[in-house]
């Protein structure tokens, strides 16, 4: 018997820069979730935007990375972080994120937005001890 889903379409994304362990766990986690996952790459004009500093690996590549990874079944660009519009793009009926974000203003936001169209916000456990802002430091003290 198939392993039945609670979605059908899931979506999750982030910048996904030196990729890392926190990363891949977040992927696997998220394709628990859904039939299909689709994974959108913050682009590098979007990243710059509200971080004010450009990733590392270009757009391309990392999407590429994530792309190879098994549980996913689409890589995308992200050329905007309003989930409403990317709702109106990929019609997921999951939005996936790690559960750090749970119980913010920004999140507690999209959860009423999404709900108007029947998507659940469905939170993962974030791995701790883990971010790419902590490699970049480590590799400035080498």
């Amino acid at each position: 018997m198939a392993d039945v889903k609670k979605y059908k379409i899931g979506f999750t994304d982030g910048v996904f820069d030196l990729f890392h362990i926190g990363h891949l766990n977040m992927i696997n986690q998220a394709k628990l979730h859904c039939d299909y996952l689709i994974v959108g790459v913050h682009g590098d004009d979007v990243v710059f935007e509200y971080k004010n500093k450009r990733p590392v690996i270009c757009e391309e590549e990392r999407r590429t990375i994530v792309e190879s990874i098994k549980g996913v079944d689409k890589a995308v660009i992200n050329r905007t972080r309003d989930k409403l519009e990317l709702w109106d793009l990929y019609r997921f009926n999951a939005m996936i994120i790690g559960d750090d974000w749970k119980g913010t203003e920004r999140w507690n936001n999209f959860e009423k937005i999404l709900a108007e169209k029947n998507v659940d916000v469905v939170y993962i456990p974030y791995t701790q001890g883990i971010s790419t802002t902590d490699i970049k430091k480590k590799i400035l003290e080498i």
